[in-house]
């Protein structure tokens, strides 16, 4: 059966029991509120007439019921019971609708509590059948009980009566059958809608199946809603970030996730390969909105750990690494080749030979410098690639002859080594690109004692000393565009993790001066 059929079918059952059950309540209800009034009704009356001075009076007449009569047959009128009957302390009657009963003894049984001066009201079969009445006494001046006033209403009458309200309270239920029924309608197609048009095994399945994407998939993924309440976590994420107070029902507390989640809730777009501290680690974050009907109703985080970046573009690094240095020797050598070319042309032979031997000899003493004065290949590769980016980019850099680094701790980690460099050398040569033709970077190291040293100089605007530990925060840059900051404070991650530090001091050159110190053995530091 489909979900549209349940759900109006439930709704309509729903409908009908509510509806009889609520009538046959209100009809017990009724049923006992009615006798209850109509009972009270009838002992009112009573009093009135028993209180009617002209009635108390005339039981001191030789023929009471001339004057009580008239006068019971009135109120009997005006207050719609059945019959309101006077009797005396004897029962007999001084009124009744029928007059061939006046004088005849009062019949039901029920005379005894208003004689001894109570009010009451009782059921009770009179010579008109049963009745619903109230009987209360009739006093004289002294207070003493001379009579009986019996008020009734027929119990065939009181229950037309309530037969009359049943059967409005049920043509109401009647008509609010109709009315429910075309509610249980709308409100199953508004259901359908809402989860768009599926049945609940689609849907079942639907679920399976994110469950299982979701737990496959490597990145940590966490949906929090706009309240800031994290309300899901793949396995990955668990697994990942349980360290970082992230967990299903908690609060986002971290400063740039929340304001990653806000700037996405206003723009209702998303945030893509942002780099964000949690704790000590840096992860990759990317933020998508969760929208329906065009409102953004929470966030999705997905995180992946920089060291995972790391390994799974490793090769794809080296690859645009050489890439990098193929282009840049391309440029270069094209521009090389065109000189020859018209030396050529010209029949400078013996400059074309000249050029082509110093050209030789400056990529041979580069290579065979860093051959044997750095014994580590990650580190010299990354120092050829930042040569050959150099030229590109028209800076001059050179590494001072000096150098070494051959006593490589077997417990470094070189990764984070390259990582530290690379920055420090980019930043380098991005500032001493605004002195135009005459930029310069100039690197130093050595491995004497129980510390490696680097040494990077550039001949840029420098560091203002007020800026030397703002500019290690992430986020901190003077530059423009998305992602930037975040390469001083990489640096400082790695040289936390391998117990390393960094100085910054005026540079000869006229700009700044990174030293990076990493000591050889951090156990004895």
């Amino acid at each position: 059966m489909r979900l549209l059929t349940q759900i109006v079918l439930l709704i309509s059952v729903v409908v009908l029991v509510g509806l009889t059950l609520a009538g046959a309540v209100f009809s017990v209800m009724l049923n006992d509120i009615l006798t209850r009034n109509i009972g009270q009704q009838a002992l009112t009356v009573a009093k009135l007439a028993a209180s009617d001075d002209r009635i108390v009076q005339a039981f001191n007449l030789p023929d009471p019921s001339v004057v009580i009569q008239p006068l019971a047959e009135k109120i009997r009128i005006q207050s719609g019971a059945s019959y309101v009957v006077v009797g005396n302390r004897h029962g007999i009657r001084y009124s009744h609708v029928d007059p061939d009963k006046i004088g005849k003894e009062m019949v039901g049984g029920d005379n005894g509590p208003a004689l001894a001066g109570e009010s009451i009201v009782s059921t009770a079969t009179g010579t008109l059948g049963p009745a619903l009445r109230g009987k209360t006494p009739v006093l004289d001046a002294r207070g003493e009980v001379i009579g009986v006033v019996s008020v009734g209403f027929l119990l065939d009458d009181v229950h037309d009566r309530i037969d009359d309200y049943k059967w409005r309270i049920y043509g109401l239920a009647l008509v609010l059958l109709p009315v429910g029924l075309v509610g249980a309608y709308l409100i199953a197609r508004r259901v359908k809608k809402l989860i768009f048009g599926l049945e609940p095994e689609e849907i079942s399945l639907l679920f399976k199946e994110r469950e299982a994407i979701l737990e496959s998939i490597r990145d940590a993924i966490v949906a929090v809603n706009t309240d800031e309440k994290i309300v899901g976590m793949n396995k990955r994420a668990r697994e990942l970030l349980r360290d970082h107070a992230l967990a299903v029902g908690g609060t986002l507390t971290h400063v740039r996730l929340r304001e990653a989640l806000k700037a996405v809730a206003q723009s209702a777009s998303g945030i893509s390969n942002q780099r964000v501290f949690l704790d000590s680690e840096m992860y990759a974050m990317n933020v998508a909105p969760v929208l329906q009907d065009h409102r953004v109703q929470g966030a999705v985080f997905t995180f992946r750990t920089e060291m995972e970046i790391e390994q799974l573009t490793n090769e794809f690094t080296q690859i645009k690494a050489f890439s990098d240095q193929m282009r840049a020797q391309n440029h270069e050598y094209l521009n090389k080749l065109n000189t020859i070319y018209g030396l050529l042309a010209l029949e400078q032979y013996e400059k074309a030979m000249q050029l082509i031997s110093g050209e030789v000899k400056e990529r041979q003493d580069i290579i065979a410098f860093l051959m044997t004065s750095v014994k580590e290949p990650l580190i010299a590769a990354c120092l050829l690639g930042k040569i050959n980016r150099s030229k590109e980019l028209k800076v001059n850099l050179a590494i001072d002859q000096e150098s070494n680094f051959s006593q490589i701790p077997a417990n470094l980690d070189i990764h984070a080594v390259v990582t530290i460099l690379g920055n420090i050398i980019d930043n380098g040569m991005e500032a001493a690109r605004q002195q135009g033709a005459n930029a310069e970077v100039r690197i130093s190291f050595t491995d004497l004692g129980n510390e490696i040293v680097f040494d990077i100089e550039d001949n840029g605007p420098g560091v203002p000393p007020d800026k030397e530990t703002a500019i290690f925060i992430e986020g901190y840059t003077s530059k423009d565009g998305e992602n930037r900051g975040l390469g001083l404070a990489i640096v400082k991650h790695a040289l936390n993790a391998i117990h390393g530090q960094i100085f910054i001091a005026r540079s000869p050159l006229g700009g700044a001066r990174f030293t990076v110190v990493i000591p050889k053995n951090p156990n004895h530091t």
